[in-house]
């Protein structure tokens, strides 16, 4: 193309044009805490690559932390959602502790938890962090399937938008399933449960009526706990990834 052919094209094109090749801004960004270490290392390296390019193909972004030393508010202000990849309610830093506090208390963005997030209770010479208690439904572990069992997860409520495309009943291969003294249902909206007698191998620690989704309404902040996030196996799981691409773009949007 010649300078006169050029010339001879509408400013607007040209500019339609520049626009177009400029990288659209990320819908929301996500701040990841995740383990960095032990038998829960698997499955957030599995998470971390899942998660990247979630991201990439619906365009967010996405930090991962491994420890809790530089959150605060400021920091914490960045990020629409805070997702606890696995990463234990003790040990947090002290300015930690108080930012997510009040990032939950005061709905300043959504918040999405696994599995090793309800470890409440005296662990490692750690205290029991009583917020987090009272924001996971009052419960503390008690114990847990040591050796793996294979269970089946029932929605119990499928109009909550984290279950659109899950079907009704799922099975999850690999998992730990933890137990706890009380059951949180008192104290939160369960979502859904695992169905004891269907675990693969059959096991004597049970709970009964055993929640393993629920979401705590009391709190502005949008707010869901997955307790299923122990193996990496659970990226090959269709309804998994599923709950949790729906749970993210859920959690990530304010009430």
């Amino acid at each position: 193309m010649n300078l006169r052919s050029f010339l001879s094209i509408p400013v607007i094109v040209i500019l339609c044009s520049l626009l177009a090749l400029q990288p659209a801004k990320p819908r929301f960004r996500v701040l990841a805490l995740a383990e960095n270490g032990g038998h829960h290392l698997a499955y957030s390296k599995a998470a971390k690559v899942w998660l990247d390019k979630l991201a990439a193909d619906s365009n967010f972004t996405i930090d991962y932390i491994e420890n809790t030393d530089r959150i605060d508010s400021a920091y914490l202000s960045k990020y629409q959602l805070f997702i606890q990849l696995d990463y234990p309610p003790y040990a947090w830093k002290e300015p930690a502790v108080k930012a997510f506090e009040q990032y939950v208390n005061e709905g300043r963005g959504g918040w999405i938890g696994f599995h090793h997030a309800t470890l409440l209770g005296e662990f490692d010479g750690y205290g029991l962090w009583n917020w987090f208690y009272q924001f996971m439904g009052q419960i503390r572990f008690k114990d847990y399937i040591a050796k793996f069992a294979a269970g089946d997860v029932h929605v119990e409520d499928a109009a909550h938008p984290v279950f659109k495309g899950v079907p009704g009943v799922f099975n999850i291969k690999t998992e730990e399933w933890y137990i706890y003294d009380r059951n949180p249902r008192p104290n939160v909206h369960v979502l859904a449960n695992v169905d004891e007698q269907s675990y693969v191998p059959a096991s004597s620690k049970t709970m009964g009526d055993h929640p393993v989704i629920w979401t705590n309404p009391v709190y502005k902040a949008r707010n869901i706990y997955i307790f299923m996030g122990h193996s990496p196996d659970l990226f090959e799981n269709t309804a998994y990834k599923t709950l949790f691409k729906n749970a993210i773009f859920w959690a990530a949007e304010k009430k």
